[in-house]
């Protein structure tokens, strides 16, 4: 890739829901990434999960992270973010407050969603047709985890 396609990649990040992050399709192997964004900052092993195990790679200073699942040959399923630049749909998502999160993605046809505060305080806002979640501290965006399109869709698998 050359440079200046590496660095309009790095400095501005695009939720595709259910296809990627940027120019970086779910599907893609570890070496392709690599040839891309460089070495993580930091690798790691999930392994807390019956017969799921996925290598997270981290790249702590762009805001996101990307998770490879063992039983996809590795290959690159799900992303964390929480860079404030982020867009989704043309919109920096990060500036958006719940409610018009959902307008947006009813805009898009998502018209369903389902929401949960979790014992730490977090709430979740998730639209499972499209695999993504949002997390909000305090009301404001903290987070957002989305992966590939599932083959089933009744089955969401979180990194979190």
């Amino acid at each position: 890739m050359c440079i200046d396609k590496k660095l309009k990649l790095l400095s501005h990040f695009e939720i595709k829901p259910c296809i990627g992050l940027s120019g970086i399709p779910f599907g893609s192997s570890m070496a392709d990434i690599e040839k891309i964004l460089g070495q993580p900052e930091e690798t790691e092993i999930l392994d807390d999960m019956e017969d799921c195990q996925s290598t997270v790679w981290h790249f702590w200073n762009y805001g996101f992270s990307l998770f490879f699942d063992e039983n996809s040959q590795q290959r690159f399923g799900c992303v964390e973010i929480d860079n404030e630049n982020t867009t989704l749909w043309g919109k920096k998502i990060f500036q958006l407050s719940e409610k018009e999160i959902i307008a947006l993605f009813r805009e898009k046809n998502y018209t369903e969603y389902e929401t949960e505060v979790h014992e730490w305080g977090e709430k979740r806002l998730s639209f499972d047709a499209a695999n993504i979640d949002f997390y909000f501290e305090k009301n404001k965006l903290s987070s957002i985890n989305y992966g590939k399109q599932l083959s089933d869709p009744h089955i969401l698998i979180l990194p979190n």
